[in-house]
């Protein structure tokens, strides 16, 4: 077996059994990663440079987009890479970017569940909104989100490393994940598995349950709401949110709790590539398509004027 603490690195399938699909998904990928270095560098100077939106929301929405630009660039240049050209990566360089991409993974998964109570206060409770929801509170939330990733990584990290790798080297997978990192493994795992079920259900499911409750309080406050016009604002400060969380859960929870089979782990390629590159690219796009203020933001960038429009 291969000495866990040696340099000798890894091989990243990824796609290698689909020559010409590599191709294809290499010219997805850059097109992919270009937009979301456009896409949620724009909302970061919009959260900054507009007045009108520093609000708690525009505050963890710049931080999602934030989170977003760190998470791509820990695995997609890497990835282009191997699409391109070969498929390895040094030991040092899979330790780095398994803390990196987990550490900021868990954070993402706090971060929504926090956005999602600023909707449920937003929502239900508008009139203390600006005493619950103080600035001082926000960056305690995010500061939270930011510690829960990094405590997460250094606890998971450390034991995936020190697992006997299999002599192959050969990471069925296009990044060093968790789930990847033990199927490689030619020893017991048992530690392993029940470490990451443990986690996927602090990381993964409580905050998802979290974010339901929230969005079940949200939909029986807005059901309450006697005017349609009201009924659709309250929808619409949250429906972004809504979709941002079923896009990015719903691939998540494909990757690290499938079923152990072939057919499961190439299915879950495609769903790690899509919440490594997909869900970073779209989240700037349905925030700004979806939202007026920050379509008018942008215009004011652009020296428009962004207020004016049909009532």
């Amino acid at each position: 077996m291969v000495n866990q603490s040696s340099p000798v690195g890894f091989f990243l399938l990824g796609f290698s059994a689909h020559p010409g699909l590599e191709k294809v998904l290499f010219v997805v990928v850059l097109t992919s990663y270009l937009l979301t270095l456009v896409g949620n560098t724009l909302i970061i100077l919009l959260s900054v440079l507009d007045p009108r939106l520093h609000s708690p929301m525009y505050f963890f929405l710049s931080n999602l987009s934030f989170l977003d630009l760190c998470f791509t660039t820990s695995c997609v240049p890497q990835m282009l890479f191997n699409l391109w050209g070969p498929k390895t990566i040094s030991f040092l360089g899979c330790s780095v970017q398994l803390f990196i991409f987990m550490c900021l993974g868990t954070t993402e998964c706090i971060l929504l569940t926090v956005m999602a109570f600023d909707r449920y206060v937003a929502v239900c409770k508008p009139l203390h909104y600006a005493t619950i929801i103080h600035p001082h509170l926000c960056w305690q939330l995010i500061a939270v989100a930011w510690l829960m990733g990094l405590v997460q990584s250094i606890i998971q990290t450390p034991p995936t490393l020190h697992l006997p790798f299999c002599p192959h080297r050969q990471i069925n997978d296009f990044l060093c994940e968790v789930p990847s990192l033990i199927q490689l493994s030619c020893g017991d795992t048992t530690y392993n598995e029940i470490q990451m079920a443990v986690a996927s259900i602090f990381i993964l499911v409580v905050p998802l349950t979290l974010i339901l409750v929230s969005y079940s309080a949200i939909a029986r406050a807005v059901v309450r709401i006697s005017s349609t016009k009201g009924r659709r604002k309250a929808f619409g400060t949250c429906s972004s949110h809504l979709i941002v969380v079923t896009l990015f859960y719903s691939s998540v929870i494909a990757v690290y709790l499938q079923p152990k089979n072939p057919y499961a782990q190439e299915r879950g390629k495609f769903f790690g590539l899509f919440y490594a590159v997909g869900t970073p690219t779209l989240n700037p796009l349905i925030y700004t398509l979806r939202n007026k203020y920050v379509n008018r933001a942008f215009m004011r960038l652009l020296g428009k004027d962004g207020d004016t429009r049909k009532s």
